[in-house]
């Protein structure tokens, strides 16, 4: 039977360490705009359906 070594001596297996950080990118680009400019896009149409919804429901 083999014996189970203690955990601070067995060597690591499995996936890569991940760093805790996320890639460092530069501040102002163009993909924050994209970003603010999708999520005004995916609010605008949630408001209109729900608008559009309440007023089939109510005067429908």
């Amino acid at each position: 039977m083999r014996q189970v070594a203690k955990a601070g001596r067995r060597q690591r297996q499995g996936a890569t360490r991940r760093r805790r950080g996320g890639p460092v990118r530069p501040q102002g680009g163009l993909d924050d705009w994209l970003n603010r400019l999708v999520s005004i896009a995916v609010l605008t149409a949630l408001i209109v359906g729900v608008l559009a919804l309440l007023v089939t429901l109510l005067w429908g």
